[in-house]
């Protein structure tokens, strides 16, 4: 089943939904991706972006953390941008607020990345159809390690 998400209208008829993909296809996601640049991703051991990327490193995944002020977070070296990455990206895990998603989902769209995964409060309809209309894969308000140990 499909879950049907909504962002803050209590009777569900205003266009601002959006739906997050089923169970089994946020499965094969997880499964299938190996290079998740993790933007908003902080040296701070303390922040949530630092703790789900050392799970996900942990886990296997080749990480890339993406944030202008940091020059390496977990022992990785950081990029200022998307667009600095070298290779394909198969998640951008998106540590910003919600206002900064339309566009990370514009750089993610533009280097080709198979999928946008807003973490828990990240909620921006404008990024999840920009995303949609460019074929990504959207999972938004979810957490990424919280999904991960669903599925393991």
């Amino acid at each position: 089943m499909r879950e049907v998400e909504n962002s803050g209208d209590p009777d569900g008829d205003r266009d601002d939904q959006w739906v997050n993909p089923d169970p089994d296809e946020i499965q094969e996601l997880l499964e299938k991706s190996k290079r998740v640049a993790v933007v908003g991703l902080s040296s701070d051991p303390s922040r949530a972006s630092n703790g789900v990327a050392a799970y996900l490193l942990s886990q296997g995944y080749e990480i890339i953390p993406i944030n202008p002020k940091e020059t390496e977070a977990l022992g990785i070296e950081a990029y200022p941008d998307l667009a600095s990455v070298p290779g394909k990206i198969d998640i951008v895990d998106v540590f910003r607020r919600s206002e900064f998603a339309p566009e990370i989902t514009r750089q993610a769209i533009a280097i080709g990345a198979k999928a946008i995964w807003f973490q828990e409060g990240v909620v921006s309809v404008e990024a999840f159809e920009l995303a949609k209309e460019a074929g990504l894969t959207v999972v938004m308000d979810r957490c990424m390690l919280k999904e991960h140990v669903r599925f393991s």
